[in-house]
C-alpha cells in the first residue's frame, strides 16, 4: 500500500466526518434533516448542486472519453451543461414554490392523494438506487487499484461513509460535503490543467499538434463520428441528458435548501458556471492525456479510459499528484452517493412513512427516527447490490438513470405545472408508462442483449444503447392518453388558476369564505 495515497484518503475521511459531527448537532428537526431548513445561500447551494451533479462518471469518464474518442467524448459535456438551462428556465422556481421536501409534495400540491405520492416516491427511490450502484462499484475499483484493498472492503468503506453522513448529518452534512468536494475538485482540476498547459509553454497550438501525433485518429481526432456513428444514437443520448436532469430527484430537492426564488436562480446560475468551467478543464485534461501519456499507453493500462485523469496526474506530477487526484475522485464518489441517499431517504420516509403510513400524523421525533432508519436501509441495500456486481459492467445504469428520469418524472412535472387540462389519471399513467418503457427498452437493448459478450448473447431487439428518443415520447403519450380517457376533470378553472399563481409567484391559494 502506498503511504502517500493512504494519507490523502485518511485526510478526506477525517475532514468529512468532522463536517458530519458538526452537522449532526444541527439536524434535530425534519426541516433541517431534509432541506437544511433553507439555510444555504444561493452560491453555497450552487456549489452543492455542482457537487451533486459532477459524479465519478464526469470526472473520470469524460476525460477518458475525450482521450479515446476525441470530439465525440466532449459532446457528453455539452449535454450535461445544457441540461441546467432546462432546469433553470422551466421547472426550478415552480418546484421551489410548490414543494417542501420532495417531488411528491410538488405533484400533490395539484393532485393530492396517496396513490400519486406513492408512485412519485417509488420513482425517486428507483432512480436514486440505479444511480447509486455504479458509483459504489466504481469506488470499489478505485480503492482497490490505489490502496490494494479488496473490492468488497472498498465498497463497504464507501457505503458506510455515505450512510454515516446521511444518518447523522442529514441534508446539512450532505450539502457541506458536496461544497467541500466542489472546492477540492475544481482546485485539483484547475491545477492539473495548468500543469498540462505549462508543459507546452502555454501554447494551445503546440498542444493540439502533439494530440494529432499521439492518437491513431490523427487530425480526425477533432471531428465527430468516432463514437457515435449513428446520428440517432447521438440525438437520443443528448435528449436523455438534457431532459433527464430536470427529473433527477437528488438535483431537484436541492431547490428546497434555499430561502426564496432569487436564491434558487443564484443556485442554478452558479452551478452552471461551475459545471461549465469544469467541463472546459476536462477538455484540457483529455487533450493532455493524449499529448503527454499517449493513446497506446492509456489503452494498454486501462481500455475503458476511466483512469485517464489519475494516469495523467502521475505522468506530470508523480505519486503525490496522483494521490491528490485520486483523493478528489474518492471525494466525488462519496459526495454524489450521499446526495442520492438523502434523495431516496426523503422519498421513503417523508412520502411513504409520514403521509401514507402515518396519514400525516407522525411526530417530529418519529419522522426523524424513520428517516435515519431509512437511510441506513438504503445504504445497506445499495451496498449489497454493489458487492454482487463486481464482475458485471454496470455503466449502463448511469444512462438508464437519465432515461428513466426524462421519461417519467420530467413529463409529469412539466405537464403538472403548465397544462390546465392535465389530470391525476394522466400523471399516474405518464409516470408508469415512462418508467416501464425506459427500463424495458434498456433490457432489450445492446447493454443487455449483445452477441459480443452481452448478458444475453443474442442480437438486441432495440438497437439503441440510449433509448431516450423512444422512451421519452412514450412517457408524454402515456400522460396525454391518461388525461383524455380519464373521467371528467374535477379541478375547476379557478382552482387551476390559483395553483398556477402559486407556481409562478408563490402566493398560496385563497380559501373561500363561507
Amino acid at each position: 500500500m502506498n503511504l502517500t495515497y493512504f494519507l490523502f484518503f485518511i485526510c478526506i475521511i477525517v475532514c468529512t466526518l468532522i463536517i458530519t459531527y458538526w452537522a449532526a448537532k444541527r439536524s434535530n428537526t425534519t426541516n433541517r434533516f431534509y432541506t437544511a431548513a433553507g439555510s444555504l445561500t444561493g452560491f453555497q447551494n450552487g456549489m452543492a448542486i455542482a457537487g451533486d451533479f459532477i459524479s465519478a462518471a464526469s470526472f473520470l469518464g469524460i476525460v477518458g472519453m475525450i482521450a479515446i474518442s476525441g470530439f465525440d467524448g466532449f459532446l457528453y459535456s455539452i449535454g450535461f451543461l445544457v441540461s441546467y438551462l432546462v432546469v433553470l428556465f422551466i421547472v426550478a422556481e415552480p418546484v421551489h414554490r410548490l414543494g417542501k421536501y420532495s417531488l411528491g409534495d410538488v405533484i400533490c400540491s395539484r393532485f393530492p392523494g396517496n396513490h400519486m405520492r406513492l408512485i412519485m416516491a417509488i420513482g425517486a427511490f428507483i432512480i436514486s438506487i440505479l444511480y447509486m450502484i455504479p458509483q459504489l462499484v466504481a469506488s470499489g475499483f478505485l480503492l482497490r487499484l490505489l490502496l490494494d484493498i479488496d473490492y468488497s472492503i472498498s465498497v463497504l468503506i464507501i457505503g458506510g461513509l455515505m450512510t454515516i453522513y446521511v444518518v447523522f448529518g442529514g441534508m446539512v452534512a450532505t450539502s457541506w460535503v458536496q461544497i467541500v468536494k466542489t472546492v477540492v475538485l475544481m482546485s485539483g482540476t484547475f491545477l492539473l490543467s495548468l500543469i498540462v498547459l505549462s508543459n507546452f509553454n502555454w501554447d494551445v497550438t503546440a498542444l493540439v499538434n502533439r494530440v494529432k501525433e499521439g492518437t491513431p485518429l490523427g487530425g480526425d481526432f477533432f471531428l465527430p463520428g468516432h463514437q457515435f456513428d449513428n446520428p440517432m444514437e447521438f440525438f437520443s443520448l443528448q435528449l436523455a441528458l438534457v431532459l433527464g436532469t430536470a427529473g433527477l430527484p437528488h438535483i431537484l430537492i436541492r431547490l428546497f435548501t434555499v430561502r426564496n426564488t432569487f436564491e434558487v436562480r443564484r443556485s442554478l446560475i452558479s452551478s452552471t458556471w461551475i459545471i461549465g468551467l469544469f467541463y472546459l478543464m476536462t477538455l484540457v485534461l483529455g487533450l493532455g492525456t493524449v499529448a503527454l501519456l499517449g493513446y497506446e499507453s492509456l489503452v494498454a493500462t486501462d481500455p475503458t479510459g476511466n483512469l485517464a485523469a489519475p494516469l495523467l496526474a502521475r505522468e506530470v506530477g508523480g505519486d503525490f499528484l496522483l494521490a491528490f487526484v485520486s483523493a478528489i475522485a474518492f471525494t466525488t464518489i462519496v459526495a454524489v452517493v450521499a446526495g442520492l441517499v438523502i434523495s431516496a431517504t426523503t422519498a421513503f420516509s417523508h412520502d411513504i412513512f409520514h403521509h401514507i403510513w402515518k396519514k400525516g400524523k407522525s411526530t417530529e421525533k418519529e419522522q426523524l427516527t424513520a428517516a435515519r432508519w431509512t437511510a441506513l436501509g438504503i445504504g445497506l441495500i445499495s451496498t449489497l447490490f454493489a458487492l454482487q456486481l463486481e464482475a458485471i459492467n454496470v455503466t449502463f445504469l448511469v444512462s438508464l438513470t437519465f432515461v428513466v428520469a426524462a421519461s417519467s418524472n420530467f413529463p409529469v412535472l412539466l405537464l403538472t405545472i403548465y397544462w390546465k387540462r392535465f389530470t391525476k389519471c394522466g400523471a399516474i399513467t405518464g409516470m408508469i408508462s415512462g418508467l416501464v418503457a425506459a427500463v424495458l427498452f434498456v433490457l432489450l437493448g445492446p447493454h443487455i442483449m449483445n452477441l459480443d459478450g452481452g448478458w444475453i448473447e443474442r442480437e438486441a431487439v432495440i438497437p439503441l444503447y440510449n433509448p431516450g428518443i423512444i422512451a421519452i415520447p412514450i412517457g408524454f403519450i402515456g400522460a396525454f392518453v391518461g388525461t383524455f380517457f380519464s373521467p371528467k376533470q374535477k379541478q375547476t378553472e379557478a382552482e387551476f388558476r390559483q395553483f398556477d399563481i402559486q407556481a409562478q409567484t408563490g402566493i398560496p391559494p385563497r380559501r373561500e369564505s363561507s
